[in-house]
């Protein structure tokens, strides 16, 4: 990119009011002669990236170990972010006059308090044994035969014969399987089941923590293969089992930082960006794949867009006349599933009817110097965004890429969801992403100035402007899951802990809105696959094609109910 592209759009940082009218006049004599002015802004230009480096180089810092939400290293970060929107004299909007609201996320289940004892020996957790994740929580004891199934103790139970059965069926839901015969031992008198595999094939059954499944009624273990030739080698005899399960909920608090730039206005426009990341990657949606655990730093994703959220309230601060507010929002929560931008839309400072547009900012640092490709989404969901882009594109410095949906893999998704026009900003996926490499000095600064001034100039073109109409898109469905041809045309809600998949939306025209399904539904099979999770849901859905025909069995309101569904 040429350094020239410096100077397009110029933002003035000087210890005056700018006037919105005295500003477009710059940018429009700007366009036509560049080189006039500079000289001029070559010192203002400079601030901004110093401020950006600024920025960035703290929120990606090590001593924030990754910035994942409900951490010391996401405080640390939101009192940074507090601090820039007081210097820029923002109002707090947060809980009870503060600058933060904090929400709730669920950490999955903690089971270091379960105990397995054979013959008085403690066999190790994770290593020996696992509870698995729909076991109830509860103690038993009994000294039963391996081979004996007696009523009121514990029963033994191989899963040879069943892998040996299903070693031809790729489909097979091998929990399912396990849930079904525990609820079948918990009717025979069992009072707990230990599962265990003697056959040479591998079952690949694991403990989950993060699955929020409902729990059966007795205690359910599973031996390991370790466990299984120190403690199971003669399934002849008896043993002493002693066991308690402790299976425990585990919640952690993340925070949104939200300040507001109050102009009198009736209307309100909310900037946002998130600024939580993925600390260590022990949440599982690292793409590192290299020994040990590391810190990953997340400068693009998304400290380049938390820097941006700064420099706007900066210059929105320093800019005299304007007629609209703005609600600035540094949202946590997002690599979690959107939670705490879903939360916002449901906990909002001002009345959502009152919210003109959302413009979010997710991973704008990496505009490349070659292709210059910047994408907006967010297109469609107002018949006004065509001309606003089209007068506000510097084509000299981007090569436009255009997304219509109103729903995609970061915060705006919320806000579309409750009727608000979106545009979302993001110079594209690099091979640092979701790594420990996505580092400071990657990112490419000058761009990002560039994005930050389009945005800031889609504001001034935008403002006093009454709000603009919504328009429904053509919603994507997004998440981490196997490869799938077909879709239900559905939101999960990412905050739901409980088993199943419950809808936070429902795309029109989709197949799921045809079966009838509400927001609110919580999918709990789809076909012959069971739905316990998010992740379970995209198994199933993986399982079909274009054309084919099937059930979707959902909860509403604690009533069972079944449709059909047909994939297009």
């Amino acid at each position: 990119m040429a350094f020239a592209a410096l100077t397009r759009y110029p933002v003035l940082r000087k210890p005056i009011f700018m006037t919105r009218s005295f500003l477009l006049f710059l940018i429009s004599f700007q366009a036509l002669f560049p080189s006039a002015i500079s000289q001029k802004l070559r010192k203002a230009d400079k601030e901004i990236i110093t401020e950006l480096q600024s920025d960035i180089g703290y929120l990606s810092n090590n001593k924030l170990e990754g910035r994942r939400s409900g951490t010391a290293g996401e405080m640390l970060a939101s009192d940074y972010i507090i601090a820039g929107f007081a210097k820029s004299e923002l109002k707090p909007r947060g809980d009870s006059g503060t600058w933060l609201q904090r929400f709730e996320i669920y950490d999955g289940k903690d089971v270091q308090g379960t105990r397995f004892t054979i013959n008085n020996t403690s066999l190790i957790l994770n290593t020996d044994y696992f509870p698995l994740a729909f076991s109830a929580t509860g103690k038993t004891a009994g000294s039963p035969a391996i081979a004996l199934q007696e009523s009121g103790s514990p029963w033994f139970y191989d899963l040879k014969e069943i892998m040996e059965t299903v070693q031809n069926n790729p489909h097979i839901d091998l929990v399912k399987i396990l849930r079904e015969k525990t609820r079948l031992f918990a009717e025979k008198g069992a009072s707990a089941v230990i599962f265990y595999n003697s056959s040479i094939r591998e079952d690949g059954i694991a403990f989950d923590p993060a699955e929020g499944i409902k729990s059966e009624k007795i205690p359910a273990l599973y031996v390991t293969k370790t466990g299984r030739k120190k403690y199971l080698k003669d399934i002849s005899q008896s043993l002493d089992v002693e066991i308690e399960v402790v299976m425990e909920e585990k919640r952690r608090w993340g925070h949104n930082v939200v300040g507001f730039l109050d102009n009198g206005a009736p209307y309100t426009v909310v900037i946002g960006a998130h600024y939580d990341h993925l600390g260590y990657g022990e949440d599982g949606n690292s793409l590192y794949r290299g020994p040990g655990k590391m810190i990953h730093p997340g400068a693009d994703d998304n400290a380049s867009g938390t820097a941006g959220l700064l420099e706007l309230a900066r210059l929105l601060k320093k800019t005299k006349g304007l007629r609209t507010n703005y609600l600035f929002v540094a949202f946590s929560g997002e690599e979690s599933g959107l939670i705490g931008s879903k939360y916002f839309t449901e906990h909002t400072p001002v009345p959502l009817s009152k919210v003109s547009y959302m413009l979010n900012m997710d991973m704008i640092g990496r505009l490349n110097d070659s292709t210059h490709v910047l994408t907006i989404g967010g297109y469609g969901t107002s018949p006004q965004w065509a001309g606003l882009i089209s007068s506000t594109l510097n084509k000299k410095v981007f090569s436009l890429n255009v997304d219509s949906s109103g729903t995609g893999p970061s915060d705006h998704t919320s806000f579309y969801i409750k009727n608000i026009p979106v545009l979302f900003f993001f110079t594209g996926i690099h091979p640092d992403y979701h790594k420990p490499t996505d580092q400071a000095d990657k990112i490419n600064y000058i761009g990002e100035l560039q994005v930050i001034r389009m945005i800031y100039a889609i504001t001034q073109k935008m403002d006093g402007m009454n709000k603009p109409a919504f328009a429904k898109t053509r919603d994507k469905q997004f998440g981490v899951a196997p490869a799938f041809n077909v879709t239900l045309g559905i939101m999960p809600d990412y905050s739901y802990s409980g088993s199943g998949l419950r809808i936070d939306a429902v795309s029109e025209g989709r197949p799921a809105e045809k079966a009838g399904l509400k927001t609110g539904d919580v999918i709990v099979k789809l076909g012959d696959y069971s739905v316990i999770s998010l992740q379970s849901y995209m198994e199933a859905l993986s399982k079909f094609n274009r054309g084919d025909q099937t059930t979707v069995e959902f909860l509403r309101d604690q009533v069972e109910m079944k449709a059909a569904v047909q994939f297009k």
